[in-house]
């Protein structure tokens, strides 16, 4: 089984975010800082923490016979004889990839680590009338997305200024 993760330059920042982001709660508890401060802040914090989980458990199997995505506390299995369709859409940079059989779909990004690799590894095993025409040219050139990274980056930077101004 070949095994797809999310890309780890994407995870590190959102973890480190992660961590800064539960000191900076820590410290405004400590402080004794107005309570609305540390609720606004552990509510920012559950999404985050929601989108680290996610990410860090979430793969992409291919097996000779099947796709499967596992995620936390669920997996979906599409054997490749059952898909009717891969269609992909594209905004920018970011691409969902969609392989659909008659009763379930299932949508995979180029958040992934290695993503050309995972398409090539996967249109070979699926009928040729099934891949949509948008699907056969992003193949050719399958685009990688960066700016989610840059964004947690500045997360990072952000949420350490607040936390050296918490003690300034």
């Amino acid at each position: 089984m070949q095994v797809f993760t999310i890309r780890r330059s994407f995870l590190l920042p959102l973890g480190i975010l992660l961590f800064l982001a539960l000191l900076l709660l820590t410290v405004v508890l400590v402080q004794g800082q107005p309570t609305i401060k540390a609720v606004l802040l552990g509510v920012m914090i559950l999404p985050v923490a929601g989108l680290f989980i996610e990410s860090f458990f979430r793969r992409i199997g291919i097996t000779a016979e099947a796709v499967t995505a596992f995620k936390p506390l669920r997996q979906k299995v599409l054997n490749f004889s059952d898909i009717v369709s891969v269609d992909t859409i594209q905004v920018k940079k970011r691409v969902f990839l969609t392989l659909s059989s008659e009763e379930h779909f299932l949508i995979i990004s180029n958040a992934y680590a290695d993503f050309p690799e995972l398409v090539k590894s996967l249109l070979p095993k699926v009928t040729a009338e099934a891949i949509s025409e948008e699907t056969t040219k992003m193949a050719a050139d399958p685009p990688t997305k960066s700016s989610d990274i840059l964004s947690c980056w500045l997360g990072v930077l952000l949420l350490a200024i607040i936390l050296v101004l918490q003690f300034t």
